[in-house]
């Protein structure tokens, strides 16, 4: 399971950009995750989009209610359950992210008030569908290279 919340100012981006993001956004993490494109893991990817009024976001620490429409202001949270998130796999996620950000916007380069966090859930600690999920029992479905899913059990200790 993955969760993408993109946090912008009201109005930042339409809705021909969100859906492009909705795609390119769950492709930014899904390769880098489980090793490979694989359509069937895309069930268990969410973008959500948060609109916030000018009013209700701030850098530099005034509204940008106060600040003008030159403020490109983002938050791009990642959440991902436990695998194999070594520094250099969270960098890879981290710059496809703000390239697809990038590309849906039109833009030369991100913006640098555009911040990208990425939070690991721990093992045991996500659940759905009445349960807790476990990212392990999901290797061996085939969405994940083998290559990947040894990096997952070696990384988890399974």
């Amino acid at each position: 399971m993955t969760i993408i919340t993109v946090s912008t100012p009201k109005g930042r981006l339409s809705q021909e950009q969100r859906r492009k993001l909705a795609e390119t956004l769950t492709d930014a993490v899904l390769v880098p995750e489980v090793g490979q494109v694989a359509p069937a893991a895309r069930a268990g990817f969410q973008v959500h989009f948060v609109e916030r009024a000018a009013d209700m976001m701030a850098i530099g620490g005034r509204l940008l209610a106060d600040t003008g429409p030159d403020a490109d202001v983002m938050v791009i949270d990642v959440t991902v359950m436990d695998g194999d998130w070594r520094q250099e796999v969270r960098a890879e996620v981290i710059e496809r992210v703000l390239a697809a950000m990038t590309d849906a916007c039109g833009l030369p380069e991100p913006s640098p008030a555009w911040w990208v966090t990425f939070r690991v859930i721990d093992e045991g600690s996500w659940g759905s569908r009445g349960g807790v999920l476990s990212v392990l029992s999901l290797l061996d479905t085939g969405v994940f290279t083998q290559e990947k899913a040894e990096s997952v059990r070696a990384a988890l200790g399974a």
